[in-house]
């Protein structure tokens, strides 16, 4: 496929270009959304819904049980549909675990430490209780484990890998956005978990359904996963795919008509940080000029920053912060070039990001 046809798949699977009807239909379709900002992993869910859609909305998804958030892959914060966290973290959560071994080691945190630690959260939660982050780190040093350094965070990413907890309602912020969630118990919050036949098959075709074209190699960056099992898991889901490329390796969109592009859906959008549209694949190329790659990121310190796209490629960055007092400043660009897009398309993009973050 020459790159023109990608992106314009690719903005298709993403919902860009086809927004979902709701905010719940969006975080199914694109089952883990990168979120370790949590504003961000707002706004990249309502870039994918029909309509004027607001901070407020997402946070009412929220609160109503439709979407979480959780270390699902690659030790980072995604949000998901809460009936699909448990069946994912059943693949991803081990590795994860695996991977984070040497620093729980390092902070002295034991099986016999993590054993107490779930009694105290399960202690704590249970009965449909929920706490803030600082609250469950009370109750940890009241029952003798210690939260200082960075032990309280471990503790929360080990008690969240096999599912115990998850991050579920908002903490109400009366001078801007939230920027803080509850800690609940899965097994309460979740009322309706999924359980597909072949998880592995189902996670392949998701991530496909939802970043297609897109090969193993993508799937196994995404996911965290060796490539052997991605390979695997590309075979085992290969009745529901349909494969567009093969050079130098396959590459698969889901089989069936894809998602309909919406007329009048802007063609420049705003979007967040560590935005699934370019970080979710090995070549990240395709949306985005190589001379400009550095400019969004990874950097060094892993940060990814918010991207401006015209039809499905990278034109430029930009800044906004959701400090108490500034979340109603106007968003800041910084083009790449200044003929891609007009300053009226560009303007108009940040104004509906604006709009989000200040109703």
């Amino acid at each position: 496929m020459d790159i023109a046809s990608v992106r314009e798949r690719r903005l298709r699977s993403h919902r860009l270009s086809a927004p979902a009807p709701t905010i719940a239909e969006a975080a199914s379709h694109m089952l883990a959304t990168q979120a370790q900002e949590f504003w961000g992993g707002r706004w990249a869910i309502a870039s994918r819904t029909r309509g004027r859609v607001t901070v407020r909305d997402v946070d009412a998804a929220f609160d109503r049980g439709e979407i979480v958030r959780s270390w699902t892959q690659r030790g980072t914060i995604h949000l998901l549909p809460a009936r699909d966290l448990a069946w994912v973290l059943s693949i991803t959560g081990e590795r994860q675990a695996r991977q984070v071994a040497a620093v729980r080691r390092a902070e002295s945190i034991d099986d016999a430490e993590m054993a107490r630690a779930e009694r105290l959260a399960r202690g704590a939660l249970r009965g449909g209780n929920r706490l803030t982050r600082k609250e469950l780190f009370d109750v940890f040093e009241a029952g003798g484990v210690s939260t200082a350094r960075q032990r309280g965070y471990h503790l929360l990413v080990s008690l969240s890998l096999p599912a115990v907890i998850c991050q579920g309602p908002v903490v109400p912020r009366a001078t801007g956005p939230t920027r803080e969630q509850y800690l609940v118990l899965t097994e309460e919050w979740v009322t309706d978990a999924a359980s597909p036949a072949d998880p592995v098959a189902e996670l392949f075709y998701r991530y496909i359904a939802s970043h297609g074209p897109a090969g193993a190699r993508d799937f196994a960056w995404w996911t965290g996963l060796p490539l052997g099992v991605s390979r695997a898991a590309a075979g085992a889901a290969s009745d529901r795919l349909v494969v567009v490329d093969d050079q130098p390796e396959p590459l698969y969109v889901a089989a069936g008509a894809p998602p309909r592009r919406t007329p009048g859906v802007p063609e420049v959008l705003a979007l967040p940080p560590f935005e699934e549209y370019y970080l979710s694949y090995v070549d990240r190329t395709v949306p985005c000029a190589p001379e400009f790659l550095k400019a969004i990121g990874p950097s060094m310190n892993g940060i990814v920053r918010p991207l401006l796209i015209a039809r499905g490629e990278a034109i430029g960055v930009w800044t906004h912060s959701v400090a108490v007092g500034r979340h109603a400043d106007s968003p800041i660009p910084e083009l790449f070039s200044t003929d891609a897009a007009t300053d009226a398309e560009v303007a108009a993009a940040l104004d509906r990001y604006r709009d989000f973050i200040t109703a």
